[in-house]
């Protein structure tokens, strides 16, 4: 369902983005790890039809999202890490609005928009201002309405930020039922458990570059650390095992310092 060949992204003479290939398949929960600055971001705005590639083949759903970027945008969907919404409207009038610009059936859009306000738990906030929101609140919000177009890839970056513990398990049930059905998603996000949870395979991406792909079971054997948890592997092929060292120094350091 996502395809990516020798993707290429280039910032001048910066390459953010360098020979990535990878496939996500259809029903498929594919987490996408990696440090700061590695660029999944970037990953991300490209599959999303936001950047334009410097070079490689990207396809969504089949259709090129270079030349048919117009039929990719309307089965995907995107959950940013900030939930971009429209402050001065209500839960109902903003998913309203939506429907009216991916012009959903009314009826069926205006059922489907009452459906997720109830799942979410805003129900009783539905004619309320977004503005007074707390960010969990505005989160699911956004999340409803990446749902309401019934999209068949959902890519999202950082969903639990905000979300109370209850929330934030609802929101994993959620996108495990989706994934049954045959939604693909692409999960990028530093909350490394929510990806041992959800994640039938994961890739890692370092400087541009996809460094590791598979199960945590072939994960952890690619590393040799068969009872490693996902930090523990994602810390070894990321080169940040010498975290400790540098703890060690600035104890060092410190205690050095006259008081």
């Amino acid at each position: 369902m996502i395809q990516v060949e020798n993707l290429y992204k280039n910032y001048g003479k910066i390459k953010a983005v360098q020979n990535l290939s990878l496939v996500i398949h259809p029903g498929e929960i594919y987490g996408f790890l990696g440090p700061n600055g590695a660029g999944k971001t970037t990953t991300i705005k490209i599959l999303t039809g936001l950047l334009l590639p410097t070079s490689g083949k990207v396809k969504v759903g089949g259709f090129d999202i270079v030349h048919e970027s117009k039929y990719a945008k309307q089965i995907t969907s995107l959950i940013p890490d900030r939930p971009y919404v429209y402050e001065k409207l209500t839960p109902i009038e903003y998913l309203n609005f939506l429907s009216g610009i991916y012009q959903l059936n009314r009826h069926d859009s205006q059922n489907i928009s009452l459906k997720y306000l109830d799942l979410f738990g805003l129900m009783r906030w539905k004619d309320e201002l977004i503005e007074g929101f707390s960010h969990g609140m505005k989160q699911k919000v956004v999340m409803a309405g990446a749902l309401l177009t019934q999209p068949k890839i959902l890519i999202i970056d950082e969903p639990m930020v905000g979300l109370d513990p209850q929330s934030a398990k609802l929101v994993k049930e959620i996108f495990n039922q989706l994934a049954k059905q045959g939604l693909t998603i692409l999960l990028s996000t530093h909350t490394l458990d929510i990806v041992e949870d959800l994640c039938a395979r994961i890739g890692i991406i370092r400087s541009g570059e996809l460094i590791a792909e598979g199960s945590l079971s072939e994960l952890r054997t690619r590393a040799k650390n068969s009872n490693g948890n996902l930090e523990e592997i994602f810390l070894q092929f990321t080169g940040e095992t010498d975290i400790q060292k540098k703890l060690e120094y600035l104890n060092n350091q410190t205690s050095n310092i006259n008081v």
